[in-house]
């Protein structure tokens, strides 16, 4: 009986497996970092002024077989289907206030979700319907006061919370009663704390330079994998380029926990735009591990931030990975073709750095090449944000475009809150020799809020100018800070870097990196861990051949490679250099 049935499950499963491929290839198959949602307005600085949109501290977690997003004081959160595209949800109840670093965790038929709330403690609250957000508070509060809390269920149905973000006290966690409004079900317990004078990334500042102040511990997350407990954590601070997250394992949820000598496992200090940290772990449809976190812009306040999404794992000896290389060019979004690549890089590359571009007009300092220095704290303004204000950069070369991303920026916004007039309308255009022109991507009808843009092209289109014209901007001002260019170009890929040398400091925190420059590169990719075949962090350098990695834990040794990259590929790497 079972056996005459088995071709027509086959069918059906044939049957859904090609039309999840349908729908998968009828959008894009690739995304870029910071990603593309449509952040709120930070209201917190409304009476100073301060304008910007933000995006920080993702908490993303499955739900019913979907996915939802939840983001500090972002007035709503971001549901998913697949974890390749988000649509926001305003929720018919909500904590306006109570809306920082939030904690969430799927439990039987509802999502739990605690907020951190720097003025008070406050209760869980909860929801069966977050497509609609009717939430429910507990009639309780907890007895403490929560700064970034993370909730955690585990298999036997206990409830765990962690919390804590300074840099005095440690990070806390204790276990919750769900029979009894998520009380305490036993005592708060001190977990762990930072130890910068081993653990070299856990110092504050840019390129943790600031050795005076002592960073932040913050930004818990739990994820259980093969009955390991990893607690995950933020430091030193969400306003540097190296925010990053770090691990600790246990075979209990609430420990003693062991540091792993591998962290930070999330680490970007370079590149477009940079940081990594407070983030949260998750598998999506097809298994595969995703790693989302905090990336900073910092220009009109510390805390400007958005959401980076980083292909992660664990590997065969249980270590934690975030892949953070080349972590602001295209990737392949989740997908059930990942498992037959070995990289989710697109091999895509950068065809705009320092090309030259010229605009309609000019505003103040703020200079159209700001918009190719791979710098997502500087910018262009026009001088009006009216339909007709243009860029056109030049490539140099006529090279196979595949992808585009547009930066905007908030130069003087004047805009609070999530109000209904935001959407972005524009035309790209490219051409072989700057005088005949086509339509590239045409958004000129367009309603979508997109203040990171990011189109992959449908077809490879050969170009060597590509021109974007403003339509509309919700802006008082038109501030972009990158229009980036990716694909291909015409020449060779640089060669591999000569005379690659690591020389380990007496302050065993810190190496120098040098090595001999490479004709034609754009700049150099170094990757480094404790096991030569485990390579795992990285650190994305223009231009410079030399570094001065701060990042190192004291005990073990570490080992090395760097490879050049210019806009028509990458070189192959050095030999591994092992430094103890």
């Amino acid at each position: 009986m079972k056996t005459g049935r088995r071709p027509k499950a086959l069918l059906a499963g044939l049957v859904l497996w090609m039309l999840s491929f349908y729908t998968l290839a009828q959008g894009q198959q690739t995304y870029c970092n910071p990603i593309n949602i449509d952040y709120t307005y930070s209201v917190v600085h409304a009476s100073r002024g301060l304008s910007f949109l933000s995006g920080a501290d993702p908490a993303v977690v499955p739900f019913r077989g979907e996915y939802y997003m939840f983001v500090t004081r972002s007035q709503g959160y971001w549901h998913s289907k697949d974890l390749r595209s988000w649509q926001f949800i305003r929720p018919q109840s909500w904590y306006f206030e109570s809306s920082n670093a939030p904690g969430a965790w799927p439990m039987g038929d509802s999502i739990l979700l605690a907020l951190g709330n720097p003025a008070s403690a406050q209760s869980v609250i909860y929801t069966g319907n977050p497509k609609v957000g009717t939430w429910r508070g507990v009639p309780s509060v907890l007895p403490l006061t929560l700064h970034d809390p993370a909730l955690f269920v585990d298999d036997d149905g206990k409830v765990y919370l962690y919390h804590e973000s300074s840099n005095t006290q440690p990070l806390q966690g204790l276990e919750l009663n769900p029979r009894h409004y998520f009380l305490p079900a036993g005592e708060n317990k001190k977990l762990i704390t930072l130890h910068p004078g081993q653990h070299g990334w856990e110092r504050f500042g840019e390129n943790h330079s600031d050795t005076a102040t002592a960073g932040y511990l913050e930004g818990a997350w739990m994820t259980k994998y093969k009955d390991t407990y990893y607690l995950q954590y933020a430091a030193p601070g969400t306003e540097w380029n190296v925010y990053a997250d770090g691990v600790y394992t246990s075979d209990a949820p609430l420990g003693p926990f062991t540091y792993q000598e591998y962290s930070p496992f999330s680490y970007k200090p370079g590149g477009f735009i940079r940081g990594t940290g407070h983030g949260s772990t998750v598998q999506d449809p097809w298994g595969k591990w995703w790693h989302y976190g905090t990336m900073v812009i910092g220009v009109n306040f510390n805390f400007e931030r958005r959401i980076g999404q980083f292909p992660a794992g664990f590997d065969q000896d249980g270590q934690l990975y975030a892949n953070t290389a080349y972590g602001d060019y295209p990737h392949y979004l989740p997908s059930p073709d990942n498992k037959d690549r070995q990289s989710l890089f697109t091999g895509w590359m950068l065809l705009s750095y320092n090309k030259p571009v010229k605009a309609s007009s000019v505003q103040g300092d703020f200079t159209p090449e700001n918009v190719v220095d791979e710098s997502i704290k500087s910018f262009w303004v026009a001088r009006t944000n009216k339909p007709g204000e243009w860029l056109e950069v030049d490539l140099e070369q006529v090279s196979e475009v595949r992808a585009v991303q547009l930066n905007y920026h908030d130069h003087k916004s004047n805009i609070f809150g999530k109000p209904d007039t935001l959407y972005h309308q524009y035309l790209l255009e490219y051409s072989l020799d700057g005088k005949n022109w086509k339509a590239l991507v045409d958004k000129r009808d367009h309603r979508g809020d997109v203040p990171n843009e990011y189109v992959e092209l449908p077809q490879p289109q050969k170009a060597r100018y590509i021109r974007f014209t403003n339509h509309h901007v919700p802006t008082p001002h038109l501030a972009i800070s990158g229009l980036r260019v990716f694909g291909k170009g015409a020449g060779k890929s640089p060669a591999t870097p000569a005379r690659f040398s690591v020389s380990r400091a007496t302050d065993r925190r810190q190496a120098k990196l040098a090595w001999q420059p490479v004709r034609g590169a754009q700049g150099y990719h170094l990757y480094y861990g404790i096991a030569p075949d485990k390579l795992y962090s990285s650190v994305l350098i223009y231009q410079d051949s030399a570094y001065k990695l701060n990042a190192l834990n004291v005990n073990p040794a570490y080992y090395f490679q760097v490879e050049a990259f210019n806009e028509n590929g990458i070189s192959k790497r050095t030999k591994v250099v092992k430094v103890k």
